[in-house]
């Protein structure tokens, strides 16, 4: 008999009442240290007095009316968005699947509108993630995501991560753009190496098409910038930004330049919840202490320590972890064990990890996350090493 819960989900045993700063405690009283922050979700952790006062405040007044009327709280994040970043517009969401509809959408309109209906195809690399619907999955491209979904929907081309030939090659006559994301997340915590990002700008510039980046897992602060793409010096004309921006409550957004969102006019597009009071109250909230140049600063500096310290972890358990990679607070250790088990090991010693391809665990952190915390983490991540070094 089927779960009342679709059972979609590989569910850990754990189930959490309560949580503060970079901790969760469970129904049962247990204290967990969690660095995977929902998936690098709770950009400033959990109960946050500022986003529980914003939420607070606005719930207390309104929180739902549509996109029918306007909202001042998205204005207001739009603006703010606009000043502090490439882009000349917004339009929110309320998840980073919902981006990647949007910017595929955006890119193709772009086209049609200037008479080049022709141009529909997207180019992505292999390994990549863009969430889990029609054009997400047909992006991405991988059987994992695409067996039994079929038929996929048609207009994208994968080519292998880092190779800028095979991208170079891909371009057609009917390309419209290349989504690709600056720090691979789900595929394993890779960052691609910022001449890499300049290329794929000079590439789109010369053959005359759109760069869509998906920021949604490494942007608003993960990396120490605000988003990732500023350490390579360039600008994408469509950006998907979730998970962070919110700070555990719902909300996305894609960020565009004039050019590149000028074929969305009147009724090319809409959504029900996205920006509503509520989401984008706390995202002011968010924003206004992640984009402030102090707390990106101490992101940087907590990030260095952090590596340094795996990189000490790995060198004491040689047979369980091979390498730490990442950028920012968005780490990976490459394990030699298998990266469930990892997990699995994490919860004994209580500390929250995520599994990524590759072999790898992910290590996403709320940017707030203290230095004791950082030492506690890899002291607890070192007592769940050693417990599968005695039993391998």
């Amino acid at each position: 008999m089927i779960p009342s819960l679709l059972p979609t989900y590989a569910r850990a045993p754990l189930a959490f009442e309560s949580g503060e700063g970079s901790w969760l405690t469970t129904v049962d009283g247990r204290r967990y240290l969690d660095v995977g922050a929902g998936i690098a979700v709770n950009a400033l952790g959990h109960a946050h007095p500022a986003l529980v006062e914003a939420l607070t405040a606005q719930a207390g007044k309104l929180w739902h009316t549509s996109n029918l009327y306007e909202v001042p709280n998205q204005q207001a994040l739009a603006d703010k968005l606009v000043d502090l970043t490439f882009a000349d517009t917004a339009f929110f969401t309320n998840s980073g699947t919902e981006c990647c509809e949007l910017a595929v959408k955006m890119a193709r309109k772009y086209f049609h509108d200037r008479g080049h209906p022709e141009k529909v195809e997207i180019i992505a690399v292999e390994g990549s993630f863009h969430g889990r619907s029609s054009a997400g999955i047909a992006a991405a491209g991988s059987e994992k995501l695409t067996g039994g979904f079929g038929p996929l929907l048609p207009g994208f081309t994968q080519v292998p991560l880092g190779d800028l030939d095979a991208m170079a090659a891909a371009v057609t006559e009917n390309t419209a753009a290349i989504i690709i994301e600056p720090v691979i997340g789900e595929g394993g915590i890779i960052p691609l190496p910022e001449i890499h990002i300049r290329a794929l700008r000079e590439l789109c510039d010369a053959q005359g098409i759109l760069l869509i980046l998906d920021e949604v897992q490494c942007g608003v602060g993960r990396t120490g910038r605000l988003f990732a793409h500023e350490w390579a010096g360039v600008t994408p004309d469509i950006m998907m930004v979730a998970k962070g921006i919110g700070g555990g409550f719902p909300l996305g957004c894609v960020l565009a330049t004039e050019e590149a969102a000028s074929g969305m006019t009147g009724g090319t597009h809409g959504s029900t919840y996205g920006g509503n009071p509520l989401a984008c109250a706390v995202g002011l909230a968010v924003l206004n202490i992640v984009s402030d140049p102090g707390f990106l600063a101490e992101v940087n500096r907590k990030a260095g320590l952090m590596r340094q310290r795996l990189e000490g972890l790995v060198a004491s358990h040689p047979e369980v972890f091979a390498s730490v990679r990442g950028s920012g607070l968005m780490l990976g250790l490459v394990c030699k064990a298998t990266n469930l088990e990892v997990v699995k090991a994490g919860y004994e010693a209580e500390i929250l990890t995520v599994p990524a391809a590759e072999n790898t665990v992910r290590l996403l952190p709320p940017l707030t996350i203290s230095d004791a915390e950082i030492a506690e983490a890899v002291e607890r991540l070192d007592r769940a090493a050693a417990s599968l070094g005695a039993n391998a």
